[in-house]
């Protein structure tokens, strides 16, 4: 039994998207009191689109007692397949049954679920705070200042405010900066239209001048995205400055001359396409600094081309919770969340990064070598299956050791 003498913990977290409120959630289990700072001042329901969760991370769900409303949410991930510019099937990964890889969900979805869940068990949520400083001189306290001139303070902090995170450039100065890999990424949704699919069946086109891919809800609801090569280094915010107006007329161009249904999807949506740029990690070689550390995007950010990003987050959640609860010397625990962590987060990023550079070939003589290697690249990747990825699993009850 705990000791009614001993004060508990005080964490502070920063950032609420998907790392956050799962980190305060595992925390609060350890026996930690959290509370969770978010820079924006009202919570963004369509933000990013949507993405996938894959199996690995919907047992962290599990393990949270929330995945089934990504579940029934969310549309299941069996299978992808790929097929040529020209329609010609290139191949599938994954099978038609059994257990689904995963589900596609609206990012909103996903957070919505976690925060609400973190409010449900008395977890503070404070919009509005956006991170200017942090102290950490004094030991065993860390002191968070914000831009709206208020402050506070606990026992450690955890960063889980995305790849620009302000955390890592306050307290890690000299961290490599995020790195454009050279692609952008669009999409919507479709809702009304008959488009014709698989339940289940990801379908994923190397069109003629850039890539697309689509699934369908049973509802018939159409969640699309794009990718393509763009100059320089774009935030989002350049991407933001161009009129939806223009983004339509770019993007229609690009498939216009694609097989069906590219041109239909893109032409009929109404809503707003969302565009974003695709950054990802260079391996950090420190992950903390004092009572402070780095989780998820912000310490190891992954291009969408594997869907593993809000999976890594969500075992980081687990992890570093672990260690939290099992090594009192803070500064020990969050060395062992990286020893634990670094190689496998490291990996899926190098993965995700190679699978977007295969994307994109244009030129006749690359498209060609492409579409004939590519099938066999397909069944290797089925002998497999990818359980290095899919497979890992945290038990919450196993214990951290140095």
């Amino acid at each position: 039994m705990e000791n009614q003498n001993h004060k508990r913990r005080q964490a502070l977290i920063i950032g609420c998207g998907i790392a956050g409120p799962a980190t305060a959630l595992f925390l609060k289990r350890a026996g930690i009191d959290p509370v969770i700072y978010e820079a924006d001042n009202q919570k963004d329901e369509y933000a990013g689109l949507f993405l996938n969760l894959a199996r690995n991370g919907l047992r962290v769900l599990k393990e949270l007692g929330i995945d089934d409303e990504i579940r029934q949410a969310g549309i299941p991930m069996r299978a992808m397949k790929m097929v040529s510019g020209k329609g010609k099937p290139l191949g599938n990964i994954g099978r038609t049954s059994g257990e689904p890889q995963g589900y596609t969900v609206k990012r909103g979805i996903l957070h919505g679920v976690l925060r609400e869940e973190a409010l449900r068990q008395g977890i503070p949520i404070v919009f509005g705070k956006k991170l200017e400083k942090v102290d950490t001189e004094e030991k065993g306290i860390v002191t968070a200042f914000f831009e709206d001139g208020t402050s506070a303070s606990g026992d450690f902090m955890v960063g889980c405010d995305g790849i620009h995170s302000r955390t890592r450039r306050l307290v890690i100065p000299d961290a490599p900066e995020p790195s454009y890999t050279g692609l952008i990424s669009f999409g919507g949704f479709l809702r009304g239209a008959n488009i014709p699919n698989e339940h289940g069946i990801q379908t994923m086109v190397f069109g003629k001048r850039a890539f697309f891919g689509y699934t369908v809800r049973n509802d018939g609801e159409v969640y699309w995205f794009g990718n393509i090569d763009y100059p320089g280094t774009p935030t989002r915010r350049d991407l933001q400055s161009i009129s939806q107006a223009e983004w339509r007329k770019r993007i229609d161009g690009l498939y216009a001359n694609d097989i069906p249904p590219l041109p239909e999807i893109v032409r009929a949506t109404k809503e707003e396409i969302g565009v974003y740029p695709i950054y990802d990690m260079p391996p950090l070689p420190v992950w903390h600094n004092r009572s402070v550390v780095l989780l998820g995007d912000a310490v190891h950010a992954t291009s969408p081309n594997a869907g593993q990003g809000a999976s890594l987050a969500l075992e980081d959640a687990i992890v570093l919770a672990q260690c939290v609860r099992d090594i009192p010397n803070m500064e020990q625990a969050f060395t062992k969340f990286k020893d634990l962590r670094r190689e496998r987060v490291e990996r899926i990023v190098h993965y995700s990064r190679s699978i977007g550079q295969r994307k994109h070939a244009t030129n006749p003589v690359q498209v060609f070598f492409r579409d004939l290697m590519l099938p066999m690249f397909l069944k290797s990747a089925n002998k497999d299956s990818h359980s290095w990825m899919y497979d890992y699993k945290v038990d919450w009850s196993d214990k951290v050791t140095l």
